[in-house]
C-alpha cells in the first residue's frame, strides 16, 4: 500500500475514533446545526491562523470557542431562538473567512482543499494532531460523560440533580470545535457535521444503549472511512465526498436490515 493511502487511512480511523461519541450527542441532542455553524466558523479561524502565523487548527479551536460563548451569552439573554442565533453567526462567520482570504494575497490558500477536504493529502504533522488531540478530547467526554448524558436526557433534571448545565455544554461545544479541526483535513469543512451525524445516526438503528451507540458510531465511521478510501482508489473520485457516501449507504443498509428484522419479529 503506498505510503500516502496509508497515512490516509490511519489518520481517517483516528478521527472516526473521535467523531464517534461525539455525534452521538449531535443526535441525541439534535445538535446538528450547531455542528454546521463550527465548521462554517472554522474557515474564518483558519484565516486567522494563517494571519497570525498559527497552526490553522489553533485558529479553527479558538473560533469556535468564541461562536460557543457568543450562543452560550444569547441564549442567557433569551431575545433570539437558538437556531436564529446559529445561522447569524454561521453565514456571517463564512463570509467573513471568505472575505479575509480574498485579502490575503501574499498567502496561497488551498480552498478547496479546507472546504472539501484532501485526506490523502494527510502527512505526518496531520497525523500527529488528530492522535495528540484526539484523545485529549476523548478522555475529557468520557469524564463528561454522565452529566452530558443527564443534560441529552433532560436538561431541567440534570440541573436539579446538581450538573452545571451552561459550563458543561460550554465545554463540549469546546471539545467539538476541537474535533471540526481535526475532522477538516480529511473531509472537508463543509462535509465535516456529515461524518459526525451519518455514522451516529447508523448506530443508533441497533445499538441498545448510550455506550454500545458511542462504540458502534466508531466502528461505522471507520468503516466509512475504509469504504471511501476503497472507492475513490478503484473509481478515482474524491476521496473525502466518497467517504460521505460510504457512511450513507452503510447507514441506507443498516435501516433496511433493522427494518427487515422488525418485520421478521412482528410476523412470528
Amino acid at each position: 500500500m503506498d505510503d500516502f493511502l496509508l497515512r490516509a487511512l490511519i489518520g481517517g480511523i483516528g478521527v472516526a475514533l473521535v467523531a464517534g461519541p461525539f455525534g452521538c450527542f449531535i443526535v441525541w441532542r439534535r445538535l446538528a446545526y450547531f455542528g454546521d455553524t463550527l465548521s462554517h466558523a472554522a474557515l474564518l479561524g483558519i484565516t486567522l491562523g494563517l494571519w497570525l502565523k498559527l497552526d490553522p487548527i489553533v485558529g479553527v479551536v479558538g473560533v469556535g470557542l468564541c461562536v460557543a460563548l457568543l450562543l452560550h451569552a444569547s441564549e442567557q439573554r433569551g431575545q433570539l431562538a437558538s437556531d436564529t442565533v446559529l445561522g447569524i453567526l454561521s453565514h456571517t462567520a463564512l463570509a467573513l473567512g471568505l472575505v479575509s482570504i480574498a485579502f490575503m494575497e501574499q498567502v496561497r490558500v488551498d480552498l478547496l482543499g479546507y472546504l472539501f477536504g484532501d485526506i490523502l493529502a494527510v502527512g505526518n504533522r496531520d497525523l500527529v494532531w488528530i492522535y495528540l488531540g484526539g484523545p485529549v478530547a476523548l478522555l475529557v467526554l468520557v469524564i463528561k460523560w454522565r452529566d452530558l448524558l443527564a443534560i441529552a436526557v433532560n436538561r431541567d433534571m440534570a440541573q436539579i440533580d446538581g450538573v452545571n448545565v451552561g459550563r458543561t455544554q460550554l465545554l463540549f461545544a469546546t471539545l467539538l470545535a476541537l474535533v471540526v479541526a481535526l475532522m477538516m483535513k480529511v473531509v472537508g469543512l463543509i462535509l465535516v457535521t456529515s461524518l459526525l451525524i451519518i455514522p451516529a445516526a447508523t448506530a443508533r438503528v441497533v445499538a441498545r444503549s448510550p455506550e454500545g451507540m458511542a462504540l458502534l458510531a466508531v466502528v461505522c465511521g471507520a468503516v466509512a472511512v475504509g469504504g471511501g478510501l476503497w472507492g475513490s482508489w478503484r473509481w478515482d473520485s474524491p476521496a473525502g465526498p466518497s467517504i460521505v457516501v460510504a457512511a450513507a449507504l452503510l447507514f441506507l443498509l443498516m435501516s433496511l436490515l433493522a427494518r427487515f428484522r422488525r418485520s421478521a419479529s412482528d410476523s412470528r
